[in-house]
């Protein structure tokens, strides 16, 4: 996979990590398409042969909102990206490649799409595609309602100020949609990533790290998710559609703003707390990546 400068650098202090940041999104701007088009279908394409009880859950009462789904996508792709997606009668045809997909249509862009249903226990995840999951599991939240999806977020259990406002604002969604960032680092350049990567024994420290014998330039990916959400207008559910773009921490050497952006990224994993590092796997490692970020900051 060949890298270009990162398309989104929310790390630059515009989305604060554990905050909602939810934002205005004009329609038009809904799904983003770019050159990793088909290396990312062709993933999808492999997990879906491969493992596709992981990556797509479904209640049968929400065929009709997955048909709605597929018809949004195609009418968005097709008039906003005709080079590579047409719309035929029953799928969203990409050109020149080999997805031709009925159903959800959620292969056929490069976003996944969980898809949410409101009941007495609130928005619950009731259907969805999900190729490149960032450390959970579609699986595991089948079914469960908002609050119980986001347990393990420090700060957004059950109660929280911060869960109650999201079903308000989910409660809230007409027939604007909105956006938001989230970014974490991972080992590696898997966009499969269900789990967060193992840690190993660092022969120069001693201390368990994902980032063997200490190189992170070779190792250390940023990991942006580009959310969505957008209340289709005939079912009344919520699709929430997740981009993830993948860029090498390596690639802020060369990027013209790397100072500024050095430095808010490193400021911001210092403010990260004990268990707001552990959820993002980062406890071990927080150091060691401030401090090349540190140097990038003063290159």
């Amino acid at each position: 996979m060949s890298f270009r400068p990162p398309t989104h650098t929310p790390y630059d202090g515009s989305s604060k990590l554990f905050t909602i940041g939810l934002k205005p999104l004009s329609l038009d701007r809904w799904i983003e398409v770019d050159e990793y088009l088909l290396p990312y279908l062709a993933e999808k394409r492999r997990l879906y042969t491969e493992i596709p009880d992981k990556v797509f859950v479904e209640e049968q009462a929400t065929r009709d909102a997955q048909r709605e789904v597929l018809d949004l996508l195609g009418a968005h792709l097709a008039a906003n990206f005709p080079e590579t997606h047409r719309r035929t009668d029953n799928a969203i045809e990409v050109i020149d490649g080999i997805d031709n997909l009925e159903g959800s249509g959620t292969s056929a862009s490069f976003s996944d799409a969980p898809l949410m249903r409101r009941d007495e226990s609130g928005w619950r995840l009731a259907a969805g595609s999900l190729c490149f999951p960032s450390s959970w599991s579609l699986i595991e939240k089948f079914g469960k309602p908002l609050q119980q999806i986001h347990a393990p977020v420090p700060g957004f259990g059950p109660g929280t100020r911060p869960a109650d406002l999201i079903n308000r604002m989910f409660d809230g969604l007409q027939g604007q949609a909105v956006e938001r960032y989230n970014w974490s680092i991972q080992a590696g350049d898997a966009l499969y990533h269900p789990l967060s990567n193992i840690e190993r024994i660092d022969r120069a420290s001693n201390r368990p790290s994902r980032f063997p014998d200490g190189d992170i330039d070779a190792h250390a990916f940023i990991r942006v998710e580009r959310q969505t959400l957008r209340k289709l207008p005939v079912s009344g559910d919520i699709l929430f559609t997740i981009r993830i773009h993948l860029d090498p921490l390596a690639l802020l050497e060369r990027h013209r703003d790397r100072a500024a952006l050095a430095a808010s990224f490193a400021e911001q994993l210092l403010a990260l707390d004990e268990a707001q590092l552990d959820y993002k796997g980062m406890t071990a490692d927080r150091d060691r990546l401030v401090e090349r970020l540190g140097a990038l900051a003063l290159s």
